[in-house]
């Protein structure tokens, strides 16, 4: 495999690598911003290239956030951005239950696990759920707990699926309930199975680090619906009409976003360095994930 082009300082290198495609495809959380630290030069770096007529599309893992949520935090950030270019793992993850399971009403309610970014989502898609945000669920588990949810009393016999996402209130109730949801049948999806979130220029758990009690418990891999999954690029090739040949997926994760545009064909990828990967991790023999190119951050494009 060819090293990558380090492009950083190499204002012809990034100048041909622009010229080489119409859409770009941004990560967000560690790309364009570390929890609500903005990266320098990113609003001028997406500026440049809408008046460069290339499209932009926001493909974010974090399922705490809705598309409509995102665009509040683009607007903060004074950064130029339309709810319909957002495409978020709890958006991906309604409209595959949505419309491509289509379980039959009424054994298609969810049941959640994660945040109200979700829940938006799956609200938006008309999908009835539970779990998620209820206080009912946010609370410590109890000897009744335990009784009510072997015998079947506690839980919802028109719960179809359990959806796990980032829940910053996991915890044994919410656990417990999922897995008997599973252990009774019901299908098993996840927004995404990120490791970690990279949050106040740091790295915590991610909604891989939440679910994997549910995961181990069940002995089963949830269907992910966020990057590097191919089930999310087609969704959003449907949606956005690209050539994937003219398109390029910048993002600073090798094994969710670059992994996502090399598994998905397209015609290129641009690691940052402001996130979780570090150059050292794809630079190194042997290294099965490696983009095409890389800068030190995204302002570099216009530096």
């Amino acid at each position: 495999m060819s090293q990558p082009k380090y492009l950083t300082g190499d204002k012809a290198a990034i100048l041909e690598l622009l010229d080489r495609f119409d859409v770009f495809l941004f990560d967000c959380d560690g790309v364009l911003w570390s929890g609500d630290h903005l990266f320098p030069k990113v609003p001028e770096t997406l500026d440049m290239l809408r008046k460069a007529g290339k499209q932009l599309v926001f493909v974010t893992n974090n399922s705490t956030k809705s598309r409509a949520d995102y665009k509040k935090k683009f607007d903060k950030m004074g950064i130029e951005a339309k709810v319909e270019e957002v495409f978020g793992s709890s958006y991906s993850a309604a409209v595959y239950i949505a419309r491509i399971l289509s379980l039959p009403a009424p054994k298609n309610k969810v049941f959640v696990v994660g945040e109200t970014g979700i829940e938006q989502e799956l609200d938006a898609e008309s999908v009835p759920y539970i779990g998620g945000t209820d206080p009912a669920f946010r609370r410590d588990m109890t000897p009744d707990d335990f009784t009510a949810l072997a015998n079947g009393s506690a839980l919802d016999p028109d719960v179809g699926i359990v959806l796990t996402g980032l829940d910053f209130h996991i915890n044994y109730l919410k656990m417990a309930t999922a897995y008997q949801y599973l252990q009774r049948g019901a299908k098993f999806l996840a927004t995404n199975i990120d490791s970690s979130l990279p949050m106040a220029h740091a790295l915590f758990p991610g909604a891989g680090s939440t679910g994997a009690g549910i995961r181990y418990a069940a002995g089963a891999e949830p269907l992910a619906l966020g990057k590097p999954s191919q089930a999310m690029m087609e969704a959003i090739e449907g949606k956005f009409q690209f050539d994937r040949a003219r398109t390029c997926m910048v993002g600073d994760r090798l094994n969710t976003d670059i992994q996502f545009g090399l598994e998905g064909k397209l015609g290129g990828t641009l690691a940052v360095l402001t996130g979780v990967s570090k150059k050292e991790d794809f630079l190194a023999e042997g290294s099965e994930v490696v983009p095409m190119a890389y800068v030190d951050a995204l302002g570099d494009l216009v530096a």
